[in-house]
């Protein structure tokens, strides 16, 4: 059986990656810590998520850790302050570097646990530089040459938009999955760039909304 690293975020995208990778692999789920202001929520979700699906070929949860605050200093994503609201352009939620060091650390587990695949839920649209088929294919190179292990990153969802997953896999309980910059109590705020991008998302696939949003 193929084996597979997904680099899961707790989000909807790579948490239903999981599930479908899993139809048909050995998946082991890696989850980066960074030190960013949702993580802790973002794990409870991915966690929970995991165990709903019951699936004996999805692998315990592996966490590593790459700490940004010394990268970011007071950022809003390590503050928590001046999170980009529902109308702020998808640029102002772009985190520098943030794929590359996920993906190089996923990499380095991988060359130590005999995994040659590393996907990720990268999606069509997206506007930032680490997420472009180019960029996965050199980062591929580079990591296998640089670890003497063969890796190869793979974007297999960047055909679709966040609707078109949900549509696709709507039976699955996307609602623990977590999606939000700013969690309140747990919940999503409902007021960020990322929580508009979900509802909005879950309104143009047609499929309920079953997320608890703060606001």
């Amino acid at each position: 059986m193929d084996r597979i690293s997904v680099l899961a975020s707790g989000g909807l995208d790579s948490s239903v990656l999981i599930a479908q990778m899993a139809t048909d692999a050995e998946v082991f789920p890696i989850y980066v810590k960074c030190g960013l202001a949702w993580e802790e929520t973002e794990l409870d979700g991915l966690r929970a998520f995991i165990d709903a699906l019951k699936n004996p070929r999805v692998m315990p949860l592996t966490v590593l850790s790459a700490p940004m605050a010394p990268l970011y200093g007071n950022h809003w994503s390590v503050s928590g302050a001046g999170v980009p609201a529902a109308d702020a352009p998808d640029e102002m939620v772009f985190l520098p570097g943030r794929n590359i060091i996920l993906i190089g650390l996923a990499a380095v587990w991988c060359s130590t646990h005999d995994v040659g695949r590393i996907v990720i839920g990268s999606l069509g649209g997206n506007p930032f530089p680490d997420a472009t088929p180019e960029f996965f294919d050199s980062f591929s190179r580079a990591l296998t040459m640089g670890l003497g292990h063969k890796v190869r990153v793979e974007a297999p969802w960047m055909g679709l938009h966040k609707d078109d997953v949900i549509k696709r896999f709507k039976d699955l309980p996307l609602e623990l999955t977590f999606t939000c910059m700013s969690p309140r109590s747990g919940k999503h705020c409902g007021q960020c760039n990322k929580c508009r991008e979900r509802q909005l998302a879950f309104e143009k696939s047609g499929a309920v909304d079953r997320t608890v949003y703060a606001a």
